[in-house]
């Protein structure tokens, strides 16, 4: 990708393609710093710059009308030459976090007055057919807990196809099988017509299990299993819109149609599983607005994150009362200096309803947690969670070039390692009748150290060792960043 930046370096010191009697027959070699991924030429320190061209190298299958949508400038805007540095390491950050490539590089030169900015990136690979063979509980400590856990996997067929047609566009297919059955298909437009501000997403999901988790206890959850039938299954179809500025402000308006069924034996063992019934149909109504100002999505260093989730659950009997959740989240990304970075977020989460079903009623331990403990479940309707962690980079990313390899896009493994301290807290309000659970109306805490891996493909996978408030230790594996 740099040789193509190279190559076009002598147009951008001209602005404009020059006659051919005047293009010298043998260019000098020109030598960028690879390290290098803004670079301003010729151009004054002082006073502002019209932008004459935008050019953009390297984006075969991604549209570049996709491209400009993210930039915040345009042809014949005037920049500031002062800010200019910053003003296109924000815009190149803009298109890395699009997710679609897996470097890109910027340059500017000026010639009496005007710049010519050139963009250029190398395209990731877009279709990835990727087996399945998961464990069919919430983590890793969790499926270790089961005594049935060799029973308790899944497999099939994952199809994620990126970037479609060239649009930005994602279409997910899933064919799962095993003791989680799920056949699922999802389609999402994220910004479309000339100026990518309307997008559109639909799906359609149909989940079936051998196995459902129907009520806490010691703070764990406890399975119901039947080996010749399905005590659980659900449907759903969802459609909404987007409403999208760049990749770093999104506004999601979804509704979803749900009908679930459960055996008369899960019921009978638990009668708030759904509210004395065994099936229930609902359509809900959510909206999401996301403001994410990190400098890169999948392990930030610095930036913000803040999330605003509204949404209204309305039940189709008519006498099952309504249920509104509200959640929040905030996260703060510091570079210290000397590789350190320090990241912490706060989250929470409202229920609104006069009567909380039990299958509505999680809390932590699902999608958020305070990490170390892991193989609990905390149950009830408000909760609030703080994360800390400090990080430090004891050396320079690395690289590993697989030679056999021809394709940039898959021939290069970006390796960057950071050593971890964290502390977490959290607190689950509940009211529900759960005498056996000692977690909800407590303080949870846990520190830990741990080692966190960036790799191929936005790909992150942490070690963790942890205590806990309960004065347990134990090991962690995750893959994703925690914060």
């Amino acid at each position: 990708m740099l040789a193509i930046l190279l190559s076009l370096r002598l147009l951008l010191t001209g602005l404009l393609p020059s006659p051919p009697d005047t293009i010298p027959r043998a260019l000098p070699p020109v030598v960028v710093p690879t390290d290098t991924l803004v670079q301003v030429l010729a151009c004054p320190q002082n006073g502002p710059a019209r932008v004459a061209t935008i050019l953009f190298a390297g984006n075969d299958i991604t549209r570049e009308r996709i491209l400009r949508a993210e930039l915040d400038f345009q042809e014949g805007d005037s920049l500031s030459l002062p800010d200019v540095r910053a003003r296109l390491e924000a815009n190149r950050r803009r298109l890395f976090n699009l997710q679609l490539f897996h470097s890109v590089l910027v340059q500017a030169s000026c010639r009496n007055g005007q710049m010519v900015v050139l963009f250029a990136v190398q395209e990731r690979l877009y279709t990835f057919p990727i087996p399945i063979l998961s464990l069919a509980d919430r983590n890793l400590r969790a499926w270790l807990n089961r005594s049935d856990r060799w029973q308790r996997v899944d497999y099939g067929l994952h199809v994620l196809r990126s970037n479609f047609r060239g649009r930005n566009e994602q279409v997910i297919a899933n064919l799962q099988l095993g003791f989680n059955r799920k056949y699922e298909l999802f389609y999402e437009a994220p910004g479309l017509g000339p100026y990518r501000r309307l997008g559109f997403g639909a799906g359609i999901s149909f989940y079936q299990s051998h196995s459902l988790d129907f009520i806490t206890r010691a703070d764990q959850l406890v399975p119901f299993k039947d080996d010749e039938a399905f005590p659980v299954q659900r449907f759903y179809a969802s459609g909404g819109l987007r409403f999208r500025h760049t990749v770093q402000f999104l506004t999601a308006l979804d509704v979803s149609y749900h009908r679930e069924q459960i055996a008369d034996s899960v019921a009978y063992y638990n009668p708030d599983f759904y509210a004395g019934r065994t099936q229930r149909e609902y359509v809900d109504l959510s909206l999401v607005s996301t403001r994410n100002q990190r400098n890169t999505f999948a392990y930030p260093l610095t930036g913000q994150f803040a999330q605003a989730t509204v949404s209204h659950r309305l039940f189709l009997n008519g006498s099952t009362p309504g249920l509104t959740t509200i959640r929040l989240r905030y996260s703060r990304y510091l570079a210290l200096g000397h590789r350190f970075y320090y990241a912490a977020g706060i989250s929470g989460q409202a229920r609104l309803t006069r009567h909380l079903a039990y299958a509505d009623a999680r809390a932590l331990g699902y999608d958020a947690l305070v990490r170390g403990y892991d193989e609990y479940v905390v149950d009830g309707q408000h909760y609030g969670l703080l994360q800390q962690g400090l990080s430090f980079r004891p050396f320079k990313s690395g690289q590993i070039h697989l030679r056999a390899i021809r394709s940039p896009k898959i021939n290069t493994i970006p390796l960057v390692i950071y050593l971890n301290a964290f502390a977490d807290a959290g607190y689950v309000a509940s009211d529900l009748d759960l005498p056996r659970n000692r977690l909800p109306n407590r303080l949870l805490s846990a520190v830990g150290v741990g080692l966190h891996l960036v790799t191929y493909y936005d790909r992150v996978f942490t070690v963790e060792y942890t205590l806990n408030g309960l004065g347990e230790t134990g090991y962690f594996f995750r893959t994703a960043f925690p914060i």
